[in-house]
């Protein structure tokens, strides 16, 4: 059986990788990054990044399995690609004791039984220097199988191991798909291609492909990278990434210091403080090409001063991005038709748990249940 994949992003490309380890035939479509975003007419991914966090604390059953899931196949991932994209250097969520955000993460952390350390005042302040947090913080930090992932070298890394196993990757942008009662054309910007099977993943722009569009919303979201130079690199050494669970919902975040494909090295701030929907395909190009929001970085810069009130930084500039919400909060994996499936919607933390996500689109497409856990939520 022929299956196509569209979008080699980090869920599709998942996706064709675990497809191909079962003897599927699989074809994985998707453009590359476009080289200059500013004039590129086609479509974008939201993997262009060099860091992503990666945690198995969350709120959400769903959200705490399907990460778990992923980031115990990194190591597999790494081994079959050749391409180093995890690092485990633990992670911090916190927010003031006793309040929702904070509590909820401690509620999953128990049923889940995930290992994490609670800090709290002196405590805290010793052990994580890098940041000032205000008298009432609880602190729990994440040791093993949490830190960091570059996005960027997964979704390359997921496309090699899916070659390994058999998998052909095209690069095309697909426009529209024909499904008949014998198969399923897909329109492509390099000709057609016919498959038995089609899973769609293209993320914010799957609405682009699909004959019946999902309840999919799509968000601009800004990122702020502030330059460190050497000296503050050293300094911030061994720096775990950082939550920020604030009592109203919001919940800015932090990266440590990482290069980026400029050559400068840059702590990655995001959390935007609110949602700005972008309804159309031309309107999220658009988004990607106007280069962020200067207002929402300001407002990002404010709130990791407030974590790290002594950091200098050479540089500041933003970037753009997008995030896929669904209606209920959980990814969006299921069988549109009798050819057609679906895997999309990350709900801004897709990234960590990918492989998981792309395992059961795979499923989905080769006409499997998901497993009860996954349909519960």
């Amino acid at each position: 059986m022929t299956i196509a994949v569209v979008g080699r992003g980090l869920i599709g490309s998942a996706a064709a990788r675990h497809l191909a380890k079962q003897g599927q035939d699989v074809i994985l479509i998707g453009p590359s990054e476009p080289a200059d975003w500013q004039s590129h007419e086609g479509v974008f991914a939201s993997h262009y990044d060099e860091g992503r966090i990666t945690r198995s604390l969350d709120p959400s059953p769903f959200w705490s399995r399907v990460s778990r899931e992923s980031i115990a196949r990194y190591d597999e991932i790494e081994a079959e690609s050749g391409v180093r994209l995890f690092h485990e250097t633990g992670l911090i969520m916190a927010g003031p004791e006793g309040t929702g955000p904070i509590t909820d993460v401690e509620t999953g952390a128990a049923r889940d039984g995930i290992g994490c350390e609670p800090y709290r005042g002196v405590g805290l302040a010793e052990r994580f220097p890098y940041f000032a947090f205000p008298e009432n913080t609880l602190a729990l930090f994440e040791p093993k199988g949490a830190g960091h992932i570059n996005p960027r070298a997964l979704a390359r890394a997921q496309g090699i191991a899916a070659q390994k196993a058999g998998a052909r990757i095209v690069e095309a942008v697909v426009t529209g798909l024909d499904e008949t009662a014998s198969g399923v054309t897909l329109q492509t910007s390099q000709g057609e291609i016919a498959a038995d099977q089609v899973l769609v993943a293209a993320g914010g722009f799957s609405n682009m492909v699909l004959p019946e569009p999902l309840d999919l919303r799509v968000y601009a979201r800004t990122v702020l990278l502030l330059e460190v130079d050497a000296e503050e690199q050293a300094r911030l050494a061994g720096m775990p990434p950082l939550i920020w669970l604030g009592p109203a919902g919001e919940d800015p975040y932090l990266l440590p210091p990482l290069r980026y494909p400029d050559g400068k090295v840059y702590l990655k701030i995001g959390g935007d403080p609110a949602d700005d929907l972008l309804p159309s395909d031309a309107e999220i190009r658009a988004w990607f090409r106007s280069g962020g929001s200067a207002e929402v970085g300001a407002v990002l810069e404010d709130s990791i001063r407030a974590r790290m009130p002594g950091l200098r930084c050479v540089s500041t500039r933003v970037a753009p991005c997008v995030t896929s919400y669904s209606r209920d909060g959980l990814a969006l994996i299921r069988r549109q038709s009798a050819r057609i499936s679906v895997a999309t919607a990350g709900c801004g933390k897709g990234a960590k748990c990918s492989d998981e996500l792309g395992r059961l689109g795979a499923e989905v497409a080769l006409g499997r249940d998901l497993p009860d856990w996954a349909v519960a939520g």
